[in-house]
């Protein structure tokens, strides 16, 4: 079996953990291998995954073989596989738009983007470098609130003729017009937003399910996030908040048996903490009513690593993606989705997603 060949737009913290990730799991076997949803999926193990592409916009990165741009600051997630060979790709200018949020001027250059002085690419080059590369799929791991670029790179995958994988928070996969696009073209699509392993969002759904299966009404919730990295930088700008809030939000509300009114239930991003890092830290609280009308309340403290908790599940849609393109499968690829993604075009609860995505795997599903 060939590798899978993938493209990366967006060398951030995502991206550094994924590509770590795919040298970690080189070594090992199913039977010492932590932190997987799968070992195999369709016979492809994590190390069959390789990058030959890559774009950014940063300075420190644009030129860089990818071994070494994925430790460039303002990078700042763990470092669990310091030492990956030069793979003899490197990163591409990409195109900036509105990747880049201007409050980030007034941050120390560590902790935001600097921008490349070498020429932006065109829609025409980095369609071009695709097809040299030989990538099978696109994964787009552009800054929260990039409307703009997450729409330009998939575009580009479409015009490439590839899949795509919509790891951010804009609707491509769940908008209609670019969904029909995509299988016009008959090309794979999952999105969007991708789910952590066990991040925040994913323990919200499932104490909100939780309270609705054990006959608790849910009254109010919130969940409040803190962290350091470049996303949560980019989120002190509110304006481009609104995709994320949503896509966070409509993750809980459509797993409860009744939705909230919008002035009890608030999910999204608080405060950007510098020294925090890549570390994540949530702080979720639920009130609700037992037998009798009886209250109570749950309060919840949770803190991970932000971008090694979506890694594995980014390792899975690659997988699934692949099986499409091997099985000649267009269009929104549904029950991936609906297990990997926050917002995707149907929601499922987790318990019917995980099924979907397993029959999925197996063959029993078309998508």
């Amino acid at each position: 079996m060939e590798n899978i060949k993938i493209a990366i737009a967006g060398i951030g913290n995502c991206a550094s953990s994924l590509i770590q990730g795919l040298d970690y799991y080189r070594d090992k076997t199913e039977t010492d291998a932590i932190g997987l949803m799968h070992w195999t999926i369709g016979g492809y193990e994590p190390s069959d995954i390789e990058v030959v592409a890559a774009f950014d916009i940063d300075e420190r990165k644009v030129g860089k073989d990818i071994s070494e741009a994925i430790f460039a600051e303002p990078n700042c997630t763990a470092v669990f596989c310091p030492d990956i060979p030069e793979k003899g790709i490197k990163v591409t200018m990409g195109s900036i738009l509105d990747g880049v949020s201007e409050h980030m001027t007034d941050y120390e250059d560590k902790y935001k983007f600097i921008i490349s002085d070498e020429s932006e690419s065109t829609k025409e080059d980095i369609v071009k470098v695709l097809k040299d590369s030989g990538a099978e799929m696109l994964l787009n791991f552009m800054p929260v609130g990039s409307e703009k670029a997450a729409r330009f790179y998939a575009d580009c995958a479409l015009e490439a003729g590839i899949g795509f994988i919509n790891n951010m928070p804009v609707f491509i996969a769940s908008n209609p017009e670019w969904a029909q696009r995509f299988e016009e073209k008959n090309l794979p699509i999952i999105g969007d937003d991708i789910k952590a392993q066990l991040g925040a969002t994913i323990t919200h759904r499932t104490l909100a399910d939780l309270f609705s299966k054990r006959g608790v009404k849910l009254e109010k919730t919130y969940q409040l996030n803190t962290g350091g990295n470049t996303d949560f930088l980019n989120m002190l700008n509110r304006s481009r908040l609104s995709s994320k809030k949503t896509s966070k939000t409509e993750a809980v509300q459509s797993v409860l048996k009744d939705r909230l009114d919008d002035e009890n239930i608030h999910v999204g991003p608080s405060d950007y903490v510098p020294w925090q890092k890549d570390n994540k830290v949530c702080f979720l609280r639920m009130e609700g009513k037992l037998f009798g009308d009886v209250p109570m309340n749950i309060e919840l403290r949770l803190s991970v690593e932000d971008s090694p908790n979506s890694a594995g599940v980014v390792i899975d849609a690659i997988r699934c993606c692949k099986l499409a393109l091997e099985r000649e499968t267009g269009g929104i690829l549904y029950s991936p989705a609906s297990y990997f993604m926050k917002h995707p075009p149907k929601q499922y609860n987790d318990d019917e997603a995980f099924l979907m995505t397993n029959a999925f795997i197996e063959g029993n599903r078309d998508n």
